[in-house]
């Protein structure tokens, strides 16, 4: 399977839209928005993201699966993925965040993830990231505070 990344079209954002309200993968990725359904609100987040980060569709054999993107202030940006739950276990998380990682050249970089969310753990560590605290905070996803794992890229 062919892996590339490209920047964000507006007709990629349905499929966002429609990725993001999966209930599977919204259990798993925990930290999500509030309202995951609230369609202003996801628009407005994406006007948002495509303004002030490096954000690019993720693409399977020329299908839209996802997204990838870095964000925030310098010396704290953070790394973020998401796709498309059919598309799990096939390796495209970590070749599109490796991909994304040779673009953004920029260290160090950070990460969160629940720390259940072994998936997501292996596509980090696999990246080059590395555990480098714990916390906790509310998962919108899950209804409660639940533990995190923050990891950090070095140059």
């Amino acid at each position: 399977m062919e892996v590339a990344l490209r920047k964000v079209h507006d007709s990629d954002l349905p499929v966002f839209y429609r990725q993001m309200n999966d209930p599977e993968s919204l259990r798993m990725a925990a930290f999500t928005p509030e309202d995951p359904a609230d369609r202003n609100a996801f628009d407005d987040q994406w006007k948002r993201i495509r303004a002030t980060s490096v954000v690019r569709t993720v693409l399977a054999d020329g299908d839209v699966v996802g997204s990838a993107a870095v964000y925030g202030e310098p010396g704290e940006r953070e790394v973020t993925y998401w796709v498309d739950r059919a598309y799990w276990g096939r390796g495209i998380a970590t070749a599109a965040l490796r991909t994304l990682l040779t673009e953004v050249r920029e260290r160090p970089l950070y990460a969160r993830a629940a720390a259940d969310n072994e998936a997501s753990l292996r596509v980090l560590r696999k990246c080059g990231f590395q555990e480098s605290a714990r916390a906790r905070g509310f998962a919108n996803a899950r209804g409660e505070e639940i533990a995190e794992v923050v990891l950090k890229l070095h140059a």
